[in-house]
């Protein structure tokens, strides 16, 4: 039997995407024809803070061991075989800290690193192989910084992974917001109203950006640039008089603002990254907008149609691109590992593949360029200078 040439260990974190298992598969069907051993650590980092660390336990819930037949079964559909979880190991409620550690750890928030580096040894883990978005790989971060071997994969359908133009994810959910849109169009003509579609997208705008881009809606309003509601308002009632089924249609990001105002959460509960969850902005513009519409509309009120899309668009199998791009990155995180580089994060910039120091993704922001890619006054995008661009269009850096 051939020596192995290691243990790589791979997880997904944060919300799950179509694109993930295609992933895992890429990373693990190379991995072992190369002789490696590959271990899938399950609930993402969480997976990783309450391993027992005697040798005759059973850890199952925690990892797997990975052969093709399970990632070929899984490589096809969307979500995550291995789950998926918000843990961060740095900042661990004292409620949700493991029975075996609370005699250790018993401050309001723990950090478990400590704990997480003894697993990871105990696991024999050569290589790190996560897949997230920012707040994931912001703890990679820190392992990298702990003298771990970390080699990166972005993903989320925000969009909003600094460094990269391109995160797994994205082009589902564009593709799905798109159709979802398009289904729902017919409800507001018939009944002559305003369509207001609340999307993902915390700081980021790329999600409602881009599928009103192609078309599928006639404005947006994004987190980079708060609203003026009456302005609004004003342009709704303009484009559902010009068209011949009278509606019109926005799309909200889940982070927009009204001017004045602040972000619209659900609740007061955090994740452990401290976020907040979002929701409801949608239903407050639907609101503010019938309120608002006899002013534009010969003093009749206009009623909404009234919709958040939420998970609609992050469900089900992924579309070409998340299927060929995690195959992609998988393969080039292998490639590194081959070499024995680490402390990278895989990329597709200006529409080549390529990778970047891990720090990239603490040093800055992704989000829309206003300037160049938003019509503050139109609510809409701009239509103008896409030579050169990539595939998406927009990017921080451009």
């Amino acid at each position: 039997m051939a020596k192995k040439a290691g243990v790589i260990a791979i997880l997904t974190g944060g919300g799950d995407v179509p694109g993930l298992n295609p992933a895992i598969r890429a990373v693990t069907i190379r991995a072992l024809r190369e002789g490696y051993r590959v271990i899938g650590i399950r609930r993402g980092w969480a997976g990783l803070v309450d391993i027992n660390r005697d040798k005759g336990a059973d850890n199952s819930n925690n990892y797997q061991e990975l052969t093709e037949e399970i990632v070929n079964r899984a490589g096809r559909t969307g979500g995550t075989f291995l789950h998926t979880s918000r843990t961060n190991p740095s900042k661990v409620r004292k409620a949700d800290v493991p029975e075996s550690l609370q005699s250790s750890y018993n401050a309001d928030r723990n950090d478990l690193t400590p704990e997480v580096l003894k697993n990871l040894d105990f696991l024999g883990v050569d290589f790190l192989v996560p897949i997230g978005g920012d707040d994931t790989l912001s703890y990679a971060v820190r392992l990298y910084q702990e003298g771990r071997r970390v080699v990166a994969i972005p993903k989320t359908m925000d969009n909003d992974v600094p460094g990269t133009d391109y995160c797994i994810g994205f082009s589902t959910c564009v593709t799905r917001t798109i159709a979802l849109t398009n289904s729902l169009r017919t409800i507001a003509g018939s009944h002559e109203r305003f369509l207001v579609l609340e999307v993902f997208g915390r700081y980021a705008g790329f999600t409602a950006m881009l599928p009103t881009m192609a078309g599928a809606a006639n404005r947006c309003v994004i987190p980079e640039f708060k609203f003026n509601i009456d302005h609004l308002t004003e342009l709704m009632s303009k484009d559902r008089l010009r068209n011949p089924s009278r509606y019109s249609i926005v799309l909200v990001s889940e982070g927009a603002m009204f001017e004045g105002g602040e972000m619209v959460f659900e609740d007061h509960t955090t994740d452990a990254y401290g976020h907040a969850k979002l929701g409801g902005i949608g239903d407050l513009v639907a609101a503010a907008m019938k309120e608002a519409s006899p002013k534009f509309n010969n003093g009749k009120t206009v009623d909404v149609v009234d919709q958040k899309l939420g998970y609609m668009v992050r469900g089900g199998d992924p579309d070409a691109i998340d299927s060929i791009v995690p195959m992609a990155f998988g393969n080039l995180a292998l490639d590194l590992i081959l070499k024995g580089v680490h402390g990278r994060l895989v990329v597709l910039k200006n529409g080549r593949y390529d990778n970047m120091p891990l720090d990239v993704l603490t040093a800055s922001k992704k989000v829309v360029n206003v300037q160049q890619f938003y019509d503050t006054e139109r609510y809409r995008p701009k239509y103008e200078n896409f030579e050169m661009k990539p595939l998406f269009i927009m990017t921080s850096e451009s």
